[in-house]
């Protein structure tokens, strides 16, 4: 049974437990086994009032952590529980995942609820939704152990014991000062293998990497990727102790950024969600396709600059998109490893200066090669299947070579250099998209190969 079948078999089960029982107790020791994301799909296909049922069974606690794994529709779910349940729901939510919730509920609904709760959980939310969206303390949670380094190793056992009781993010222990300064970490193992006699201070690791609350999170996600930690400290300007980033909270940041600059790279401007308004899905996409649509007029124009070329040797039209595809394709390769270069902070304008010379040699090296082969398939096939005599076909095909060889040369310069200007301008290089290079490229192919066909067949053969 593949991984997929056993989730589905999880999800049916959980359905049918809570479809025939009856009793809370009954029902909350049966779903302990099942993982809480798939009693978060489960929702989905139960009514209103097993829902209810499920959420009465579990317990505040356990339906917090059902709904930190909710996707969609959690404005409706919520909607179905009185405003005391839902406070106490969100409550016992890891404060970055009722960030997240709160997020997608309404703003009236929203208020309603923040104001039932605990002040001090209130607040802790309150501090996370006032970061920016592209600020690391927008991901940050106060899910952590915090432990003083006044500390005897006693007590910092007992304080472990007593904070890990709401907090179950306990590999790595964080300690501070009398005025919540961050002084380093100390490892779980460590603290429990230490005796009543060590020194808690001496356990305390002074180097361990830490983040600042109005970083952005692009600048500093290679950096966290770097440290492999499970959980990084988040800190203001003060060096006090606001939150933690957790490995999930990386791991879900490295894939949004990764949607991001996929979107980019397809000319929009954010990711676009199936339940996402025309509207606002047109908005995304239209200035780019706007750009895109005077570029490709341009392309058009100098097409027709060379009709006359076109009039007189129509077979040349045949291998208009061959040169055209070859130069985008080789364009959006060039591209895409320029970006992910870009993405490396410490590789020096020396380091990209030479990327450029790099992808020029390989594009003129494959283009030399490509167009070769070009030259030999294309002579033949225009000879013995289209009739042209021998001499004709092979100007056309050393035509259609030299201008595959100038134009995915070009290609890849203009590819490469693109993103690097627009690093060096401060603009986010994945804005230089597939279709915008391809789009240059489709230009730069037009005017190699008709410009060659003109220059070669008609002035120099007189064809």
């Amino acid at each position: 049974m593949d991984l997929e079948s056993m989730q589905n078999n999880n999800i049916n089960e959980i359905v049918r437990l809570i479809k025939e029982m009856e009793f809370d107790d009954t029902l909350k020791q049966a779903l302990r086994d099942y993982h809480d994301s798939d009693i978060a799909d489960a929702l989905s296909f139960l009514s209103v009032e097993e829902r209810k049922l499920l959420y009465k069974a579990i317990g505040p606690e356990r339906t917090g952590e059902v709904f930190s794994y909710l996707k969609d529709d959690v404005d409706q779910y919520i909607n179905e529980i009185n405003i005391d349940d839902a406070a106490k729901i969100v409550e016992e939510m890891d404060t970055d995942d009722a960030v997240d919730l709160l997020e997608q509920i309404d703003d009236s609904l929203e208020d309603k609820i923040l104001d039932k709760m605990d002040d001090s959980v209130e607040e802790e939310i309150r501090l996370i939704q006032s970061y920016d969206d592209d600020e690391l303390g927008s991901l940050m949670t106060t899910n952590f152990i915090k432990l003083s380094i006044y500390y005897t190793v006693k007590q910092a056992m007992r304080e472990l014991i007593k904070q890990s009781e709401d907090n179950d993010n306990i590999d790595t222990l964080y300690v501070v000062d009398s005025n919540n300064r961050y002084c380093g970490v100390v490892d779980l193992r460590d603290l429990i293998k230490a005796r009543d006699t060590d020194k808690f201070n001496e356990l305390v690791i002074t180097s361990y990497p830490f983040l600042y609350d109005h970083e952005k999170i692009a600048d500093t996600l290679e950096e966290i990727k770097d440290y492999s930690e499970n959980s990084l400290p988040v800190l203001d300007e003060g060096e006090h102790l606001l939150g933690v980033i957790t490995a999930t909270d990386i791991i879900e940041t490295v894939e949004d950024e990764a949607d991001d600059d996929y979107a980019k790279l397809g000319g929009l401007s954010s990711k676009e969600d199936l339940d996402e308004p025309l509207i606002e899905s047109m908005k995304k996409r239209l200035p780019w396709l706007a750009c895109l649509l005077v570029l490709g007029i341009g392309v058009s124009a100098v097409v027709g600059i060379f009709e006359g070329v076109i009039s007189e040797i129509a077979i040349i039209v045949c291998f208009q998109s061959l040169v055209l595809d070859m130069a985008g394709n080789v364009g959006t390769q060039s591209l895409a490893v320029t970006i992910r270069v870009l993405m490396d902070e410490e590789v020096s304008f020396k380091e990209k200066l030479g990327l450029i010379f790099k992808e020029v040699k390989v594009g003129f090296s494959n283009g030399l090669l490509l167009g070769c082969i070009s030259f030999l398939f294309i002579g033949l096939y225009v000879h013995f299947l289209k009739g042209y005599p021998l001499g004709f076909s092979f100007a056309v095909s050393a035509c259609v070579g030299i201008a595959l060889l100038t134009a995915m040369l070009i290609s890849s310069l203009v590819g490469t250099v693109v993103p690097i200007i627009f690093d060096r301008l401060n603009i986010d290089p994945a804005v230089a998209s597939g279709p915008f290079i391809t789009t240059i490229n489709d230009l730069v192919a037009v005017v190699s190969y008709y410009g060659l066909s003109w220059i070669l067949l008609l002035k120099v053969l007189h064809l």
